[in-house]
């Protein structure tokens, strides 16, 4: 209740940047996926084509969010958001009428330029420019939008589906996001949000400086602490998206049905929900950069876990571990480049993290589907995987106090 009342004058803000993660779901791995049976199969494409299709239009839309992502410093929110909803719609649009791989390419970077990328990109330097002392909480609360999308859009997706198409789907969505998105963001967004002075948490030895440097994309690229933290930041896209990229092959591995995979996606996004909150408590308390060393550790057992059950019962269990990663993760890396950096050039900066992300979760699926083809088991990369979140944890354990010192100013 007292969170609900401290936050209560900001809920417009907070509002938009919710519907602005919620929407960035048409351009996210899983909800692409869903359709990926019928687009293959329209197309007359293999497994490997279509794999190979989507990996190069999330490498291209990394390339753009790293020159784009600056505008977010320099346009309205409102405005550069409706822009990209605007850009998502049109896309969508064009995937209801995708009729050769050659144009599908072009419609996957689009949707994930604009949807996994920019909306997501546009969300979080809203939230971590406007808001100070609650910035984790904020952070938090916006990045809501992930997993109420994960637990609500795909049920509508395959619903949609069985009514109407899949074309008429994407139609659907096109509709959505130009008739009710767009209206409702520059409403919500109207009056743009005065940030709170001050410092967000106090520095390492518990006081307040009132002033810090603000420091420019340039100054941070510059910066080797900067890629030392990329090991950690990386991980959870990486990882997460390895695991639900190959959740067919893992089943089978496993002798699992796979609607039992899907039942525990309920699980993920009400942990994840539950984990975003209470990061977010503890970052405006106690910083992001505190929370680096721990936050890998729950996604690092779920991949020991996925590597040696035998009981498909215990998937809810790895999925509720993956979904504490998830939840903070979001948070975390809101926050944190605000916290070490500044806010003056927060978009341009968080833009070579995004596309740094994007990245990830592009290189992933080829990279463990090409060690499956050599003949290394799914299980053994997991169990790797598993293992390079502890070594990650104890890196980012290690950078502490020079972070401290940066984000002291």
């Amino acid at each position: 209740m007292m969170l609900a009342r401290d936050l209560r004058p900001e809920i417009r803000w907070l509002a938009g940047g919710f519907l602005l993660t919620l929407c960035s779901a048409f351009g996210q791995t899983y909800f692409i996926a869903i359709f990926a049976g019928h687009l293959k199969a329209e197309l007359a494409m293999s497994d490997g084509q279509f794999g190979s299709l989507y990996t190069i239009g999330t490498l291209a839309s990394a390339a753009l969010l790293t020159w784009a992502g600056k505008f977010a410093d320099r346009f309205p929110i409102r405005w550069l958001g409706a822009g990209m909803l605007a850009g998502l719609a049109v896309t969508a649009l064009a995937m209801a009428a995708v009729a050769s791989p050659w144009m599908l390419v072009f419609v996957l970077f689009g949707l994930r330029f604009f949807g996994q990328g920019m909306l997501t990109h546009v969300a979080m330097t809203a939230m971590g420019r406007w808001f100070n002392r609650k910035r984790g909480r904020a952070v938090s609360i916006a990045g809501l939008g992930f997993p109420v999308s994960e637990a609500v859009l795909p049920m509508i997706a395959v619903t949609l589906i069985g009514l109407i198409g899949w074309r008429m789907s994407w139609v659907a969505a096109s509709v959505a996001l130009l008739v009710v998105a767009i209206p409702v963001l520059i409403a919500l967004l109207w009056w743009e949000r005065i940030p709170t002075a001050g410092p967000a948490v106090p520095n390492s030895h518990g006081e307040v400086d009132p002033i810090r440097r603000e420091w420019t994309r340039g100054e941070v690229l510059g910066s080797p602490l900067f890629y030392a933290l990329m090991p950690g930041v990386l991980a959870p896209a990486f990882i997460m998206t390895g695991i639900f990229f190959n959740q067919v092959p893992l089943v089978a591995v496993k002798g699992w049905d796979l609607s039992w995979f899907a039942a525990s996606f309920p699980v993920l996004a009400g942990v994840n929900i539950l984990s975003a909150l209470a990061a977010g408590w503890m970052v405006d308390r106690f910083g992001a950069r505190r929370l680096l060393p721990a936050f890998l550790l729950p996604l690092g057992a779920a991949a020991c876990v996925l590597a040696y059950a035998a009981d498909p019962y215990i998937l809810p269990v790895a999925m509720a571990l993956i979904g504490l990663t998830a939840g903070s993760a979001s948070t975390i890396q809101g926050a944190l480049w605000a916290e070490l950096y500044g806010t003056e050039h927060l978009g341009a900066i968080r833009a070579v993290a995004m596309a740094g992300i994007v990245f990830a979760s592009a290189l992933s699926p080829g990279l463990i589907g090409v060690l499956m083809d050599a003949g290394v088991a799914l299980e053994t990369q997991l169990l790797a995987l598993g293992l390079y979140c502890l070594a990650a944890a104890i890196w980012m354990r290690l950078l502490t106090s020079r972070l401290d010192r940066l984000a002291a100013g």
